[in-house]
């Protein structure tokens, strides 16, 4: 597999499992503290869906950052990842993934760009830079898919909100996450519903997506534990993914930084110029 194939497919998984992160969040400290829970905690969250969920995405809304751990399908491959999430204005992404060759390969995420981090034995053949950035619009033609959606959607409190939004909301029950006590959440949205939660500019374009892969509904869940803090999420999206991402460590600092402009190779730059050497 070329280079440029390689680093292509790479992104895209990644940027379609970034989506998936939209599910979890922190408050501003760990919760594997051991701190005290509050009595009956869990009873609550199984009680009062909307007054507990309204919490959760009060805890999201303040969050400094989270650590995940990510597995599933995503674009037609199987995907790995660990990474953690800068939740601060202008949210950031690094991820650690493992592409269909199994090479593990670091991502960064910042803003509507992202970075692949180029391996050492290829990097001769790109000048010496380590990185190669690919815009959100590239990326997705890479796939036939339009990412500004799943980008736009990083906000941790997205999915938390759309539990909110639907009257359809269960308790599955209280259940282990790694340990930790938790209440599981789920809700399936048909298409329509779930089209509402997106901005009015962004939708037309998902929808046709998903009309494209045949995707009828969104499934929904959700592990809140006794702090009020996402654990767990999973969102099934038809063909499109079917992600589970785990959250730890929450409030840890992390510093996440634009790779140097004179490490980075443009993606589509680079294309562009070995379709002139073609042509």
């Amino acid at each position: 597999m070329s280079l440029s194939k390689r680093v292509a497919v790479v992104a895209v998984s990644a940027l379609t499992a970034f989506a998936m992160t939209a599910c979890g969040g922190s408050s501003s400290g760990s919760s594997d503290s051991g701190a005290a829970a509050q009595p009956n905690v869990l009873e609550q969250l199984a009680k009062d869906l909307k007054g507990s969920l309204q919490k959760a995405m009060e805890k999201t809304e303040s969050s400094d950052s989270v650590t995940m751990s990510m597995q599933g399908t995503a674009a037609g491959e199987k995907i790995t990842a660990q990474g953690v999430i800068d939740l601060r204005d202008p949210i950031k992404v690094e991820m650690t993934t493992t592409g269909p060759d199994g090479t593990p390969t670091t991502v960064r995420m910042i803003e509507t760009a992202v970075y692949v981090e180029v391996p050492e034995a290829d990097r001769a053949s790109m000048g010496g830079k380590r990185w190669l950035k690919i815009d959100v619009g590239a990326a997705g033609a890479q796939a036939g898919m339009d990412f500004t959606k799943q980008l736009e959607d990083v906000d941790p409190t997205k999915q938390v909100k759309a539990l909110l939004a639907s009257e359809n909301v269960t308790v599955v029950g209280e259940e282990k996450v790694n340990g930790v006590d938790t209440v599981h959440y789920t809700v399936t949205q048909p298409i329509a519903e779930y089209l509402q939660q997106i901005d009015a500019e962004l939708r037309k374009g998902v929808e046709q997506e998903m009309a494209k892969q045949g995707v009828k509904e969104v499934k929904t869940d959700l592990w809140v534990d006794e702090q009020y803090q996402p654990r767990r999420a999973k969102v099934v999206t038809g063909d499109l993914g079917d992600i589970t991402v785990d959250y730890t460590d929450y409030g840890k600092p992390v510093n996440i930084e634009t790779p140097p402009a004179a490490e980075t190779t443009d993606f589509a730059e680079m294309m562009k110029g070995l379709g002139d050497l073609t042509s």
